[in-house]
């Protein structure tokens, strides 16, 4: 069974920094796309950041200049760098994958996505 697994999630302060990982096991073939997306209380799930099928990094307004993605095809996992953290960014973050060739534009859409992780929680104080 295909299974993502998501780490590095913690509580830091406005203006900290965290890195989250996500392995990708059990896939026939690599996924063609992965990213991240976050959900607050009360919130849709939103794209943060992903690669197109291109490899394309692909990243939220909200996040571009903070957030950055990579990834390590030879262990098939990627990877988020966040820098100057603020409060808005509390959320779940989850790793997700897709056997679809997203574009740019549609790379951060959650419906194109159908293999989900668990999530790691990201908390982010003032």
């Amino acid at each position: 069974a295909q299974v993502l697994v998501e780490s590095g999630g913690g509580s830091v302060q406005t203006g900290g920094s965290l890195r989250l990982s996500c392995a990708a096991s059990g896939y026939r073939k690599n996924p063609m796309s992965m990213g991240w997306f976050r959900q607050a209380p009360g919130n849709e799930r939103e794209g943060v950041a992903a690669f197109d099928a291109m490899a394309n990094p692909v990243y939220a307004d909200s996040v571009k200049d903070r957030f950055t993605i990579s990834r390590d095809t030879t262990k098939n996992a990627i990877y988020l760098q966040m820098t100057k953290l603020k409060p808005e960014d509390t959320a779940m973050y989850y790793c997700a994958a897709t056997d679809l060739w997203l574009r740019t534009f549609d790379a951060l859409m959650k419906d194109k996505y159908n293999y989900w992780g668990q999530g790691t929680q990201v908390s982010v104080s003032s």
